[in-house]
């Protein structure tokens, strides 16, 4: 309880309910980037906070560059279409876990995991 009433502070504008705490899903900013990855905080070390990412990086980052998960279906991502490097956008049209599903701006579909996906 601890733990999770200390980032909820650290927040500042996030909601009790919003309150993130070790072993939640979260989106971070990697290497301070412009895009939302998903990821699992692991651990708290005053204002910093571990991240798990779900593509296996991992790093330790400030918490202004976290916030709660908040993908669902409906939602624009932007995904490695096929793993290949590439990036497109769509919208999420399923969703379980780490496992979705996305409907490209293009036409194309996938079945796909969070790891091969980020947001804006």
């Amino acid at each position: 309880m601890k733990t999770w009433l200390v980032i909820g502070a650290l927040l500042g504008s996030a909601t009790m309910a919003q309150a993130q705490s070790p072993g939640d899903w979260v989106l971070a900013r990697f290497k301070n980037g412009n895009f939302w990855f998903p990821g699992v905080l692991q651990g708290v070390s005053g204002d910093r906070l571990t991240i798990q990412y779900d593509d296996g990086d991992r790093e330790t980052l400030h918490v202004s560059a976290v916030r709660p998960y908040n993908w669902r279906i409906g939602s624009r991502v932007e995904c490695n279409f096929r793993g290949a490097g590439a990036w497109y956008a769509g919208r999420i049209t399923s969703l379980g876990g780490s496992s979705l599903s996305i409907d490209y701006d293009d036409g194309d579909k996938e079945r796909t995991t969070t790891g091969r996906c980020r947001s804006r």
